[in-house]
This record gives C-alpha cells, sequence and structure tokens, in this order.
C-alpha cells in the first residue's frame, strides 16, 4: 500500500474502504450531511446502495447481513434524527454479536461547536450501545478510522461501531487511500495451553453426565463443522440458546435435547441441571442468564469462548479454554479417550420422550377454531427445506417458534434473543434475500406477530421494489400478547395491550405484494402451501389461538431439581 497517493476525495475513500472489507450492500437513507458518500456509491460498479423507508429498518438489514456473512454490515444516516434513529438496531447488534459498521453525517467542523441545523452531539448518544464510535477530526484520518471500525466490530465480542463523518471533511480531499483487503483481517487465534486442553479431556471422559451448550458464538461455520465432529466421535447430549440455532445438523438430532431461554422449564432445562459437567461453548449471559439455568450455582462449568467469561456467583467455570474454538474443540474431539453414553442414561431417556412428546398432539381433531401454534409449526416443518432461511421476530411466536422449530444448518434461522427487539423479522427477511447468489432467488420466510409486524411493516415498499421473494406470516390475536400473558401470570389481568384495526391484506395489496388470511385450522395447509409457493412478497395473516399461552411459562423447574 502506498500511503501516499495523488489526492482523493474523502468520500470516495469511505466507500473504496467498503469494498476493501468485502461489503457489497450498503443500507440507508439519504441526507444533505451524508449525500456526497451516496453520490460516491452511485459510481461503484461492485456496491449496491439499498434505500430504506426507516434508519432503524437499515440497522436490522445491516446486522442481519453481519450475522449471516459475518462480514460487517454498514448503514449509513445523516445528522441529527437520522443518527438517533439508529439507536435501537445499533444496540441490538452490539448485544447479540453482529458486527455492523454504521456511517452517519455531521455538521461541518466549523459548526460543531454551534447550535445549528441537525446538530446533535450524536457519538455520545450512541456510544453506550456500540463497541466503538469515533468522529473524523481531520482529512487524513478517513482511511485509518474506517479501517479501526471493521477492525473492531469484527473482533470478539462483536458489535456495532459507528463513524461520524463531518460534512466539510466528506467532500475534501486526502493523500491516504484506503487500506487493502488484507488489513481489514483479523489475525487468527490459537488454542488455548495444553495443560487447560487436557484437563478438560480428563474432566469429560471422568464425567457421569457431560451436557454441550452452545451459544451465539458457536455458530461460525467452521466451528460447527468442529463441534459436529467432536459429536460424531464422542456422542453427548447437547442442548443450544436461542442464536445458536442450527449448529445440531439433521444427523446428530438423537442427541439433540431443544433450547432453551427465558423460561426454565425446558427438557434442556432439566438435563443442565441434571448434568455434572456442562460446556458451554460461545455462550453469552444475555442469551439467558445463569441464574436462570444455573440457580443454586451448583452446577461444574467449563467455559470454552474467544473471551473470558462473566464470572460471578452462578457463572464459576472451573475452567476457561479462551481462544479458537474451533482449535480448542477439535483438539478435544482427538484426544478424548471415551465418554459417558446417554443410550445408558435413564434422565436422558426420559428427556428425550418429553422433549419430542409435542409432535403427538401438534396436529388438533378438531381445526375448524383459530390456528393452534403447534399445527402450524407442525405444517411449516414439512413444507420447508433445511436450506430455506427463516427469520423471526419477538413476540409470542418467537417462543413457540425457539422451542419447536427445527433448523438443522447454522445461521438459517434467526431470531432477536439478547434485546428481544421487536421488528426484526421483515427487514432481515429482506437482507437474506439480498445476500443469495443471486439475489432474491429463493423463497426466504420470516413470522412475526400483529404488533411487532408494524414496528417495519414499511419495508414491504422495500421488499416489492427490491423483488425479493418473500412469504411473511403473521401471527394476529390482535393483542400484544407476550406481554399480555406474563402480565395475567403476574397480576390477573393484563393492561396496554389491545392491538387490532388492520386488515392485513389489504395492507400487503397496497403494496402491491400477495395477501393470504388464514382463518382457521383446516384452511392451514392449503393457504400455507399456495402462500409459499408465490413468487414474490406475500403476507399471510394468521388468525391464531393463544390459549394455552401461559403453559409457555409455567411449570418452572424447582430450585431443589437436581
Amino acid at each position: 500500500m502506498e500511503m501516499l497517493s495523488q489526492p482523493r476525495n474523502c468520500a470516495n475513500i469511505v466507500v473504496d474502504s467498503l469494498y476493501n472489507a468485502g461489503v457489497r450492500l450498503v443500507f440507508g437513507i439519504p441526507g444533505a450531511k451524508v449525500d456526497a458518500i451516496f453520490d460516491a456509491l452511485l459510481d461503484h460498479p461492485d456496491i449496491r446502495m439499498i434505500v430504506c423507508r426507516h434508519e432503524q429498518n437499515a440497522v436490522f438489514m445491516a446486522s442481519a447481513v453481519g450475522r449471516i456473512t459475518g462480514c460487517p454490515g454498514v448503514c449509513i444516516a445523516t445528522s441529527g434524527p437520522g443518527a438517533s434513529n439508529l439507536t435501537t438496531g445499533l444496540a441490538t447488534a452490539t448485544t447479540e454479536g453482529d458486527p455492523v459498521v454504521a456511517i452517519i453525517g455531521s455538521v461541518s467542523r466549523l459548526q460543531s461547536t454551534k447550535r445549528t441545523h441537525q446538530s446533535m452531539r450524536a457519538l455520545d448518544v450512541l456510544n453506550p450501545i456500540c463497541k466503538g464510535t469515533i468522529g473524523i477530526e481531520v482529512e487524513d484520518q478517513v482511511a485509518e478510522v474506517m479501517l479501526d471500525a471493521f477492525r473492531v466490530a469484527t473482533s470478539y465480542p462483536r458489535g456495532a461501531t459507528v463513524v461520524s463523518l463531518p460534512l466539510d471533511i466528506a467532500k475534501s480531499v486526502s493523500n491516504i487511500p484506503a487500506f487493502p483487503s488484507a488489513s481489514f483481517r483479523l489475525p487468527d487465534l490459537g488454542p488455548s495451553p495444553l495443560p487447560c486442553i487436557e484437563s478438560v479431556a480428563h474432566l469429560i471422559e471422568e464425567a457421569r453426565l457431560p451436557v454441550l451448550f452452545l451459544g451465539m458464538r458457536s455458530t461460525a461455520p467452521h466451528v460447527v463443522a468442529a463441534i459436529r465432529n467432536f459429536l460424531r466421535l464422542h456422542p453427548m447430549p447437547v442442548v443450544e440458546t436461542f442464536q445458536a440455532a442450527g449448529a445440531v445438523s439433521m444427523d446428530l438430532v438423537n442427541l439433540f435435547y431443544g433450547r432453551v431461554g427465558l423460561f426454565r422449564n425446558q427438557p434442556g432445562d432439566k438435563l443442565l441441571a441434571k448434568s455434572d459437567l456442562v460446556l458451554t461453548v460461545g455462550y453469552d449471559p444475555t442469551e439467558y442468564d445463569a441464574n436462570l439455568w444455573n440457580v443454586n450455582g451448583k452446577l461444574r462449568i467449563v467455559h470454552i469462548d474467544y473471551q473470558s467469561c462473566d464470572f460471578g456467583f452462578h457463572y464459576r467455570p472451573i475452567v476457561e479454554l479462551i481462544g479458537s474454538i474451533e482449535q480448542n474443540i477439535t483438539y478435544l474431539a482427538k484426544n478424548i479417550k471415551d465418554v459417558a453414553s446417554q443410550s445408558e442414561s435413564d434422565v436422558c431417556r426420559v428427556l428425550y420422550q418429553e422433549f419430542h412428546s409435542w409432535r403427538k398432539t401438534a396436529i388438533p381433531k378438531e381445526r375448524s377454531g383459530p390456528v393452534k401454534p403447534l399445527h402450524f409449526i407442525s405444517c411449516l416443518q414439512r413444507y420447508v427445506s433445511s436450506t430455506t432461511r427463516v427469520t423471526c421476530d419477538v413476540g409470542t411466536v418467537y417462543i413457540y417458534m425457539m422451542r419447536y422449530y427445527f433448523a438443522y444448518e447454522p445461521s438459517m434461522f434467526l431470531t432477536s434473543n439478547g434485546q428481544q427487539t421487536l421488528g426484526v423479522g421483515l427487514p432481515w427477511a429482506i437482507a437474506a434475500s439480498l445476500v443469495q447468489d443471486p439475489p432474491c432467488s429463493k423463497k426466504v420466510i420470516s413470522l412475526s406477530g400483529d404488533g411487532g409486524f408494524m414496528f417495519s411493516s414499511q419495508e414491504l415498499s422495500t421488499a416489492v421494489q427490491l423483488k425479493c421473494n418473500i412469504t411473511h406470516f403473521i401471527w394476529n390475536d390482535g393483542h400484544y400478547n407476550m406481554v399480555e400473558f406474563q402480565e395475567e401470570l403476574k397480576y390477573g389481568r393484563s393492561s396496554g395491550i389491545a392491538l387490532g384495526g388492520v386488515d392485513f391484506v389489504r395492507f400487503a395489496e397496497a403494496f402491491n405484494a400477495r395477501g393470504f388470511r388464514i382463518r382457521s385450522g383446516d384452511e392451514l395447509e392449503s393457504v400455507m402451501r399456495e402462500a409459499l409457493a408465490y413468487e414474490g412478497v406475500s403476507i399471510v395473516d394468521v388468525l391464531i389461538d393463544y390459549s394455552r399461552n401461559q403453559d409457555l411459562a409455567n411449570h418452572i423447574i424447582p430450585e431443589e431439581y437436581e
């Protein structure tokens, strides 16, 4: 790299940096303080600019790109309210480990200390929710700041970074060009010290009921490959957090005891409670607080991750393997001699049967009323291939889907867990469509409740104009139901949860999408097949039966359960 070259416009240096970092999609909304970047993007043959309907949704789309591809997703917003509208999306990305780089405009340096149009101390607003925020102060910083933003976003724990570019710098020039692609790649991590890995191998060999507990940082393709190889050589029970969905492949499903989160009432929770050695892999406490699954703080835990743990009473690992998860798991796979057989465990047999027992009653005999959640999931599972990406918004729909929908490949079933952010379903589906090769060539499925859908429903226009192939199912009960049933459990009544008033079929048609409606269980299969066969963007309004929802939070495992 020649550090001094012919002067180049700073907005072009920003765009050159994006390209060298591997960025091919940029999401955002234009404005006077960032239009220089939009103008530079207009001439770039390999970066596609996606204009969104709200900055929050632009971050959602960028974070989905980061989660799916591993390369930071990029979003752009103008100064003032454009920058502040990024807040929820950036907080979600940072909490949930999605690499994102946000570029925001700001007033010129001359005006930065004055009370002027669209001035805001945006970095002060965004800094607490991001991994890093930096304002470019001179032209020759542009290349270095862009490089640093990407390296910080992709280092563990991954998250969001923000670059603030003043209006006058964007239109000025610098002699320092964008750094080359190799500069954006972080150095590889190595394994933990050999004595630590060997001590874990001995712990596993001596354990009566070791359990593999997979978290959100276990889903990178190379890590998943190492975990699957480990399980084929040394079968042991596995549970996943919601964001680890898809780490267990179809051929290993006999080792899978479900996903855990929110409420300590699942077979996987019971398995963790009975285990004498829990091996957490890429686990983050934001996914499922340790005080909820290790109530008494007595479980023997091995922490396997890129970073040291958040140590406390309920999470006190006896060993931490810090470094390359892939290399540490691979070493264990090669050097463990023997693991206790789950087929000989009465606990495993009982819990495995309990986990799969719902299938017997998933399809109701009486289907004339609203659709039962498990009936819907059972049908969707039959009609969707393992290579179809599914995005799920937050709400009661997310609890049901994360517990009962099976995914067999990483990053094929996405949800917001650490922040439980409403509105991600449709924007994530749009991003999932755009990262396909070629773009929008395969069906993507998204789901939400009627409340969550309206948080980002304006992006229906974006999806249609981009010619995405998305089927979005709305579980409609006319309420914020995830709040409703928990209020009823606490207070015996609910408040502030009534919605309704939207005809989602006509809403879809207003955006030139196709609208479908399922009013009863006996319509479910035929309408679902028709909607999934439709090429383009469609909305399916599903009248859902939430009469048994309190069961989702009932039957909490008692503290003394061991």
